[in-house]
């Protein structure tokens, strides 16, 4: 008995032992401290709402879509799959975008003459910040001195000039169209920039923008660029015909 009773003591002793190692090293690890700024907290916010507007915005359409081919199954495949490929541009950029929308135009304070030196680029963080808050109020579509802006759309500085897709920006001034759900809401838009913190960066910079009251047609052009599609390839079909 006394054998059973030293390896059952053994065996306690050894699950306690390691219960007690774990808490010693879970109160141990130091407490790791979130140090993003305001502004990369509002970022982060404003790409989980993007997201998640996203996918409620993709999870109506399905439903739309599966409610449109049960009651209209009568209609022929090629018109469905061409409604379908203009679906799919139109998010892609492809296509230009007419509807109820505002124009901002980014213009000098002052005259060159008086400011001693002419204005000639606005930094890529105040289009960043002017997007994230055109998008905060319910943007749809943007387009920054012509060039339509989408999901892979990059603005960076290249060689001291601010580029969009690697394409300069003209001189100053230039404008910002964007066009909303509806009039509505480009209405509501048109009174938020009005309050806008990123237009008073501008002015900080030197820079007035010019908030347009909303139109029923402000016009988006299409992405001209050449949209690069990686981690994607065709599906090789096998001998029978099926992927």
């Amino acid at each position: 008995m006394s054998i059973k009773k030293n390896w059952s003591f053994t065996i306690i002793a050894l699950v306690i032992g390691f219960m007690i190692a774990i808490q010693f090293q879970t109160v141990r690890k130091p407490v790791v401290r979130d140090t993003r700024d305001v502004w990369e907290l509002r970022e982060d916010l404003l790409k989980e709402k993007e997201l998640q507007s996203k996918l409620m915005k993709e999870i109506r359409s399905n439903e739309e879509k599966l409610a449109s081919y049960e009651t209209e199954r009568s209609q022929s495949k090629e018109a469905v799959l061409r409604e379908t490929l203009e679906e799919l541009k139109q998010e892609a950029g492809l296509t230009d975008i007419i509807g109820p929308g505002i124009v901002l135009t980014i213009e000098p304070i002052f005259d060159e003459i008086v400011l001693g030196q002419p204005v000639s680029d606005v930094s890529p963080e105040l289009l960043q910040r002017l997007l994230n808050e055109l998008n905060m109020y319910e943007a749809k579509y943007v387009s920054i001195d012509g060039n339509r802006i989408i999901n892979t759309t990059v603005i960076r500085d290249i060689n001291g000039e601010t580029k969009i897709d690697g394409k300069p920006l003209s001189q100053i001034p230039f404008e910002v169209k964007v066009v909303a759900e509806d009039l509505k809401t480009a209405e509501k838009l048109y009174n938020r920039m009005q309050v806008s913190k990123s237009i008073e960066e501008f002015f900080i910079d030197n820079l007035k923008v010019t908030v347009s009251k909303p139109f029923q047609k402000v016009t988006v052009p299409a992405y001209d660029n050449t949209i690069k599609v990686r981690y994607m390839e065709p599906i090789k079909a096998d001998k029978g015909g099926s992927s």
